[in-house]
């Protein structure tokens, strides 16, 4: 795989009508110090998002300077085993009365099950509201203790320490939280910023490699939505960002960037922030079809398929270029991911399976579909009202 400059390009200045990243300040890839990224959001609630090596072992000091008196740190099996004990050790001399929650890894725990299990566990530690909850994991994580957070006591603060690639420069920002319903994915939830987010890089570095498959699906995805200079520093980097390079830290800051702009001016996605779900329309009904089952389908797979689907679909209305639609095929594929329904282990349904499980999707509007296309790479848009037919149609092509 070709490798170029480490340092994210410059964007040319956005439009108007489209999604605005924010890379005007591109992260120095020369520096080993943590890199951060302010959220400056109105009524008290800013908050910096840290990222870079070893931001774990610093963790209670940083966590202490929010001012709490006890910490309830939600992790899963798989990441208490690996990192619990330390950072549980940190947060103990820093002066705070910690706990620790483990829940069962994977996206069955995002559930009202898991939600029971969370709340009671704070509760059974007296967690109080001005105390704080620490997410401690990927994605499954952060979600689930953000919305018990956002529901203990009616708000507790939280802290997000994200150690997935797909955490680090997606889920762990932007105060989305919520579990899964057996109608859908996200279902359940609310917004609730965290207070601090800290993206310890070094702990990609022991990330199973399908998990950085899939983290990096989100990566791909902020220049497929509207900066096509990233996405093509990313096809240039790619064996970088997958070894550990600086291209890493370059690529999780550059996101958290990005995203962090996109919160700011549109918190509760009544407008462009519903962009930042590009390929999610297919793959949250992959993965309620697939019943959550991360045997088989992780979200970050879902994502892939997704995208591609969503720029297939755009190619097949006569949006987007057809060679737009395999150059990101290409490109996910090269880093190992799927790009085809074919692909999902023991199958996803049928098209009219799919396009009911679409119907829950949080963008649908007065029982309409609502998808976010592309004109190209890097010119993605809000489509409202499409019609049912065309888009069944469309999966009859692909589950050919």
């Amino acid at each position: 795989m070709p490798v170029a400059s480490t340092s994210p390009p410059a964007r040319p200045s956005p439009r108007n009508s489209r999604l605005r990243l924010d890379r005007s300040r591109r992260p120095d890839v020369t520096t080993v110090q943590s890199q951060t990224v302010h959220v400056p959001l109105d009524g008290g609630r800013a908050y910096d998002i840290l990222v870079g090596r070893g931001l774990l072992a610093e963790i209670g000091p940083r966590v202490a300077a929010l001012k709490a008196r006890a910490v309830g740190v939600v992790s899963d099996e798989t990441v208490a085993a690996q990192y619990g004990a330390a950072v549980t050790a940190s947060l103990a001399e820093a002066g705070l009365r910690t706990t620790l929650i483990a829940v069962a890894p994977g996206e069955g725990s995002k559930s009202y099950a898991g939600f029971a299990q969370v709340c009671d566990g704070l509760i059974a530690h007296r967690i109080e509201r001005g105390d704080l909850v620490l997410a401690l994991g990927g994605g499954v994580v952060g979600d689930l203790a953000g919305f018990a957070a956002a529901s203990l006591r009616r708000g507790v603060r939280f802290v997000q320490a994200p150690t997935t690639l797909l955490a680090q420069v997606d889920s762990s920002v932007g105060g989305k939280t919520g579990i899964n319903s057996p109608y859908g994915k996200n279902l359940v939830g609310a917004f609730h910023q965290p207070s601090l987010v800290l993206a310890d890089t070094a702990s990609l570095d022991t990330l199973s490699l399908r998990e950085m498959r899939a983290g990096y699906a989100e990566v791909a995805k902020y220049g497929l939505i509207d900066d096509p200079a990233f996405f093509a520093w990313c096809e240039a980097n790619i064996a970088e960002i997958f070894s550990g390079g600086p291209a890493r830290e370059a690529a999780v800051a550059s996101c958290c960037r990005a995203k962090a702009g996109v919160v700011v001016r549109d918190e509760r996605e009544d407008g462009e922030r519903a962009l930042l779900n590009l390929g999610h329309t297919f793959a949250h009904a992959l993965e309620r079809l697939t019943a959550y089952d991360s045997a088989r389908l992780v979200h970050g797979e879902a994502v892939a398929i997704g995208l591609c689907l969503a720029f297939r679909f755009s190619a097949r209305l006569g949006l987007c270029p057809g060679q737009d639609a395999g150059r990101v095929a290409n490109h996910l594929a090269l880093a190992g991911l799927p790009t085809r329904l074919a692909q999902v282990p023991g199958g996803c349904g049928d098209a009219d399976q799919l396009l009911d499980a679409m119907r829950q999707d949080k963008k649908v509007r007065d029982g309409a579909l609502t998808f976010i296309l592309a004109r190209g790479i890097g010119r993605s848009f809000i489509a409202p009202g499409i019609e049912a037919g065309a888009v069944r149609e469309f999966l009859v092509e692909e589950l050919g």
